[in-house]
């Protein structure tokens, strides 16, 4: 299995890199890749530079890692309730190759974590209203609250049973249907 890590932060000590980071280790027998955001840097989304300019090559080579990937696990960090720029920027540029869509329908786990208790829910809920009409295959979510008190991170894993138990099952559902479809 082929799983494709993405914290939608550019960040050099982002949460959410250390969650989904966490979240690859769950997993048996998988090949990995967690994809930094700085290494999709682009000019600001514009259709003026689309037409000068066509689409930039990070947003191709983002494409195709999604395409390489069997499931997708994608931890995005909320800035004022939505998506981080660095973030945004790469699913516009990436939204703009055609004829594809930007998830192109691979499994996702989608996930989010803050220091908060809300634990990013506001870019979760925009996530999940916003990713299927671009080709977002959710399977579940997962939101971390609190993170400064449920994640230990000497030992870069949750600390809180009950949440890292959540994580585990629905790491568990995502797998159980990437087996499904492999068949």
């Amino acid at each position: 299995m082929k799983i494709l890590a993405v914290a939608g932060s550019n960040s050099d000590a982002s949460i959410n890199r250390q969650l989904v980071t966490y979240a690859t280790t769950l997993f048996e027998n998988a090949e990995v890749e967690i994809v930094d955001m700085n290494d999709f840097a682009m000019p600001i989304y514009k259709h003026q530079r689309e037409v000068e300019s066509g689409i930039p090559q990070q947003a191709v080579d983002f494409a195709a890692k999604i395409d390489g990937a069997d499931v997708l696990l994608v931890a995005l960090a909320e800035h004022n309730g939505t998506y981080s720029t660095a973030f945004k920027n790469v699913f516009d540029w990436t939204s703009r190759i055609k004829p594809r869509t930007v998830w192109n329908e691979v499994p996702m786990l989608l996930m989010a974590t803050a220091p908060g208790g809300r634990g990013g829910l506001g870019v979760l809920e925009a996530a999940e209203k916003r990713f299927p009409s671009h080709g977002g295959n959710i399977v579940d979510t997962f939101t971390l609250p609190f993170f400064n008190d449920n994640f230990d991170k000497v030992a870069q894993k949750i600390s809180n049973e009950e949440k890292d138990n959540e994580l585990r099952e629905k790491i568990q559902k995502i797998s159980a249907i990437e087996s499904i479809l492999e068949k």
